[in-house]
């Protein structure tokens, strides 16, 4: 493990997204970087839910080799998954790796909802929470009667475990904001930088938590990180390869509040004190917890990113 240095800023901790894996997926490579960022010192591990690597699952295969890190995906798709399904799958990933399960699910995107799974996009906001009305009872206390417009179910079973997966939402705007506040653990964001976080995310979730009378929530914060000494060349790759997040509405009005064109703009690339202001600057716009996506495939590079992340742990 790398020596732990004076802390950068306010307190946030610092985790590593693993879903770059995923464009070639092998379970053993998967619960390898796992392992390997436990013994770093890292908090937490994410993997996003897409193409053909079901997430939780992965994340469970880690459990046995694991004792401390977090566990969570970033996220997994409600449109396609009912929610007594994704109860059992987060209940049984919980028990797998001893409670150290983060659920994180979101709407995804109308694109791929249509494109992808044929499905209609409509009414979102109602779809989710329904699929939390559905979700939640399921995972707390194994029953739900849930007759709603989108998302129904009726049934009790026996649970696997009794540790509550923690729950968050990909929350960007202002209604799902207040969704997730009310009724989840906290958000998890992607191409957000420190002024949405300052001025659109932060406020808006803990306002909506303490009016429910709930603690104050999560707020994960998930950007490319990149050290190299071609900051030009790195950033231009990161920008063709996101083009799709500059264009998608929900991402634009973010990108627009941050006044950059697309996530290149707010990823952290450069020398590894560079990455390590920007970690402190999105540490004092509020984040609780920053998950780095590292997108090179250079061994020397990864490696160079990975000892200045974990130097701000």
């Amino acid at each position: 493990m790398l020596e732990r240095k004076p802390a950068y800023g306010p307190f946030m901790h610092i985790g590593i997204n693993g879903s770059g894996l995923l464009a070639r997926p092998d379970l053993a490579t998967i619960v390898g970087d796992i392992e390997a960022a436990e013994a770093t010192g890292f908090d937490s591990y994410w993997l996003a839910q897409t193409g053909l690597v079901d997430a939780l699952m992965a994340l469970s295969a880690a459990g046995p080799s694991t004792s401390t890190i977090r566990l969570g995906t970033a996220v997994i798709p409600t449109w396609p998954r009912h929610p007594q399904a994704l109860a059992a799958q987060a209940l049984t990933a919980q028990a797998a790796t001893g409670g150290r399960t983060v659920l994180g699910i979101g709407l995804a995107h109308k694109p791929s909802v249509e494109g992808n799974w044929k499905m209609t996009w409509e009414k979102p906001i109602r779809h989710m929470l329904d699929y939390l009305d559905v979700l939640t009872p399921l995972l707390e206390e194994g029953a739900a009667n849930v007759d709603g417009e989108v998302w129904s179910f009726a049934g009790e079973y026996a649970r696997p475990t009794t540790e509550v997966p923690s729950v968050m939402l990909a929350a960007l705007g202002d209604q799902m904001l207040k969704i997730a506040g009310k009724r989840t653990d906290g958000t998890i964001l992607w191409c957000v930088g420190p002024k949405t976080l300052e001025q659109q995310i932060v406020p808006k979730i803990n306002e909506a938590a303490a009016s429910a009378d709930r603690p104050t929530p999560s707020v994960v914060c998930s950007l490319p990180v990149w050290v190299t000494d071609n900051p030009d060349e790195a950033r231009a790759i990161v920008a063709k390869t996101l083009t799709i997040y500059g264009q998608l509405p929900s991402y634009r009005a973010m990108l627009d509040i941050e006044g950059v064109e697309g996530p290149a703009d707010i990823s952290l690339i450069g020398s590894a004190d560079q990455v390590r202001e920007g970690l402190a600057e999105i540490a004092s716009a509020g984040a609780t917890d920053f998950t780095a996506v590292i997108p090179t495939p250079d061994p020397d590079q990864r490696a160079a990113t990975i000892e200045a992340l974990a130097s701000a742990i």
